[in-house]
């Protein structure tokens, strides 16, 4: 049984930069159906940098990590416990509770736990978009996800939203993977069903909580991911 520490989403305040520019510029449509099992999309500047800015959080974990394991520190902390909050997406309630279920027996630093009270960590939304589905990131464990109606009909649904989800869980985009990877996305085209992250990217999120180390946050306003 893990032991629970909240996630404090220190950085809520910039919230209202979620619905503004950078989210819109961020954004893009999905990849394009690949019959090689990999799609080869080139990202956008602004998904290049929302790439980027996860992708630090990961180095700096991964960094901090590998300096503890130098000085032969090996105590970790408490799991993070990361409340979400279902109630803006009331149609997607079976997929966001079985993505929680999914990265809580894929990790072991982090607790995704639902609340239905205020102060939620991690919100969900669903409605049309013709960007599609995608993550507003404030820090490891701190944002919103929405779920777009289209792309959850032609891509699996479960997929989608375990993969925005691991987007707030501070993992990058990887078009070119294969359907094993989680973060691959759309990349692989709509007969990809696989909504579980594989070894890698489960010893990542881990390793971004976990080590006895407190997860980085960003000193940058939120951002958005596909």
């Amino acid at each position: 049984m893990k032991h629970r520490t909240t996630v404090l989403g220190a950085l809520a305040a910039t919230a209202a930069l979620a619905v503004g520019p950078l989210a819109v510029a961020d954004a893009a449509p999905a990849p394009a159906p690949s019959t090689s099992g990999t799609s080869g999309y080139t990202p956008n500047s602004g998904e290049a940098a929302q790439n980027a800015r996860l992708q630090a959080i990961v180095d700096k974990a991964l960094e901090k990590r590998e300096n503890a394991e130098r000085k032969g520190i090996t105590s970790r902390a408490a799991a993070y416990t990361v409340y979400y909050s279902v109630s803006g997406a009331p149609s997607f309630q079976t997929e966001i509770s079985q993505s929680a279920q999914i990265w809580n027996s894929s990790v072991s630093n982090v607790d995704l736990v639902r609340t239905t009270g205020g102060g939620a960590d991690l919100t969900y939304g669903e409605g049309n978009d013709p960007r599609g589905s995608y993550a507003q990131v404030y820090g490891p464990g701190s944002g919103s996800v929405f779920l777009d109606y289209a792309q959850n009909q032609q891509y699996d649904s479960l997929r989608v939203t375990a993969h925005e989800t691991g987007h707030i869980l501070g993992l990058p985009d990887n078009y070119s993977g294969p359907c094993s990877e989680l973060m691959s996305g759309g990349g692989p085209g709509p007969s990809c069903t696989n909504p579980y992250p594989n070894a890698q990217e489960s010893a990542t999120v881990d390793s971004i909580f976990g080590g006895g180390f407190a997860a980085p946050t960003l000193d940058a306003a939120a951002f958005s991911a596909r």
